[in-house]
Formats: structure tokens, C-alpha cells, sequence
């Protein structure tokens, strides 16, 4: 069974850093494009950053470039997201995806708080 197992979410102080896990199982990890989305309340998903299991190419949102960062460890399975500097506009749940070709999983959401 596929599976991405997200973890690391928690409530921070603006200014503050969380680093987000997501380890995989069930299919070919380093054949994906394996990323980060998010979802804040009452607001559509968008994603936050990914990254190509070939060449590591990495994609950031806007919102979040110099902020944050991604990275992978295709023995592992695993992918993470440093979150710096996290910001009141950063609270949302995040979820781990992977996709390549026509296949796409989705991992549960971790959910991230930041006051002000």
C-alpha cells in the first residue's frame, strides 16, 4: 500500500521554525516529484514547494522563497521541509505529494500554527 506519512507540525511563534517530515512507502520514491502543499481555512490547497527525484530540481512558492526549503533522501524515502522565519500567513494544514507520470498520493495533513 502506498503510503506518505507526514509529521512535524506544531504551533510556533512568528519569527520561529518547524521542519516538517514525510516518509514514503509503497512505490518507487526517487522516480517522483515529491512536494509540499497547503490549506488554510478557507482557502483553496496551493503548493508550497517541490523538488524532482532525478536532478533535485527544486520549485518554491513566492510566499515562501528565502524562507523555507526543501529536500529529500531517496534511500530514506523521506522528504523534509525547513520552515524559517514561519509567519501568521503560514498557518495552514501541509501536505506531503508525490506524482510522476499519471500517478499522484497524498499524504494526511500536519497541521502548523503561527501567532502573532
Amino acid at each position: 500500500d502506498v503510503q506518505l506519512q507526514a509529521s512535524g507540525g506544531g504551533s510556533v511563534q512568528a519569527g520561529g521554525s518547524l521542519r516538517l517530515s514525510c516518509v514514503a512507502s509503497g512505490f518507487n520514491f526517487e522516480r517522483y516529484i515529491i512536494g509540499w502543499f497547503r490549506q488554510a481555512s478557507g482557502k483553496e490547497r496551493e503548493g508550497v514547494s517541490c523538488m524532482d527525484g532525478y536532478d533535485g530540481k527544486t520549485v518554491y512558492a513566492d510566499s515562501v522563497k528565502g524562507r523555507f526549503t526543501i529536500s529529500r533522501d531517496n534511500a530514506k524515502y523521506t522528504v523534509s521541509l525547513q520552515m524559517n522565519s514561519l509567519q501568521p500567513e503560514d498557518t495552514a494544514t501541509y501536505y506531503c505529494n508525490a506524482r510522476w507520470g499519471g500517478a499522484e498520493y497524498w499524504g494526511q495533513g500536519t497541521v502548523v500554527t503561527v501567532s502573532s
